[in-house]
């Protein structure tokens, strides 16, 4: 039985083209700045981001830390959305590596606003209150079902972090996908950002890696961090070989996920007892709430060899990718169906 994998766009696997670079790439030690194919991944990311330099690591979660890192001072805030995957799903290395605590603000539907993140932020003031250090943002938005921060609220936030004196770094894990739907670019949606990481192992199916971009003084001390956290990775080029044709290549096909995302979000729409905010399905994850219980329902999916994500109780989330197609989204979302039917019959 083929199974239909929903779980999330980090389970694609190379293509045969990335397979082939990767076995012929040119590689030297990286730790030594030596390795030619992760260089130029690197000087590649920063040209298609427009950015003075970047550096290669092994996860997004890195990535991440190390942006924050080069920001922060023990004891300051960074302040961030409430479900960000830098709250909850980096193992507290903001305050285990870099002394920092998170501030948390609700944005609608994962989206924040200058306005809310003002309302927050301390650079000045009394001694009992920590001082802000970082604006963090995050787009697309994991856990707000792929949500899509808009290009005119992503300058707000900008300015705003800078009028105030902050730096802000960008969680682009899924960046590409939101210049897809936004219909831009990464380069004219980051402008202005302190530091970028984005993901070359989810949607643009690269096997490993991520890329913090910055500028060629942030990334030099990034480099530093890196090593301290372990991310020297010498002959790296073999998986850089891979994040090449990632970048230039496999981003510009996210528009068929998207579509994917869309076809599936419509079949599950019309199941009894299944939820969803259509509007809100703007990328290519898809987020549902039931009234039955959704690890069960999960459990049932997997033995018809659907496999998707339960968050919690009554949600679950589909994540379309490279390596699904529409037909077995329309075949996941007809099993899905059965599966809710049969469940509702013996509830």
């Amino acid at each position: 039985m083929a199974v239909i994998d929903l779980r999330s766009d980090t389970v694609t696997k190379p293509t045969p083209e990335m397979r082939a670079a990767m076995a012929a790439a040119e590689v030297g030690d990286d730790v030594y700045s030596e390795d030619p194919t992760v260089n130029r991944l690197e000087q590649r990311a920063a040209e298609v981001f427009g950015k003075e330099a970047g550096l290669f690591v092994p996860t997004g979660s890195m990535g991440n830390q190390i942006g924050l890192r080069l920001h922060t001072q023990p004891g300051t805030e960074v302040v961030c959305e409430e479900r960000a995957h830098v709250l909850n799903w980096e193992m507290g290395m903001a305050a285990m590596f870099s002394g920092c605590q998170l501030r948390t603000v609700r944005g609608e539907r994962g989206i924040l606003r200058w306005n809310d993140v003002a309302s927050v932020v301390s650079t000045d003031g009394p001694y009992y209150k920590a001082q802000t250090g970082l604006i963090w943002v995050e787009n697309t938005h994991n856990m707000a079902g792929g949500a899509v921060t808009p290009l005119e609220v992503m300058r707000e936030l900008r300015d705003g972090a800078h009028d105030r004196g902050l730096p802000i770094h960008l969680d682009g894990a899924r960046v590409f996908n939101a210049a897809t739907a936004l219909k831009t670019d990464v380069k004219t949606l980051t402008a202005g950002y302190d530091t970028v990481n984005f993901c070359l192992s989810k949607g643009l199916c690269a096997p490993v890696g991520s890329v913090l971009l910055s500028s060629a003084v942030n990334i030099e001390k990034a480099r530093r961090i890196r090593k301290a956290l372990g991310g020297g990775m010498r002959q790296a080029g073999v998986l850089a070989a891979a994040g090449l044709i990632a970048l230039d290549t496999m981003s510009k096909r996210l528009h068929e996920d998207h579509a994917n995302a869309a076809l599936l979000a419509d079949a599950l729409s019309q199941i009894e007892g299944v939820t969803l905010r259509r509007d809100d399905v703007e990328t290519n994850i898809v987020i549902i709430h039931t009234v039955l219980s959704a690890p069960a329902l999960i459990a049932a999916l997997k033995e018809e060899g659907v496999l998707a994500s339960a968050l919690n109780d009554s949600t679950i989330r589909f994540v379309t990718h490279h390596d699904v197609s529409r037909s077995a989204c329309e075949q996941a979302a007809k099993i899905f169906a059965d599966v809710v039917a049969r469940a509702t019959r013996t509830a």
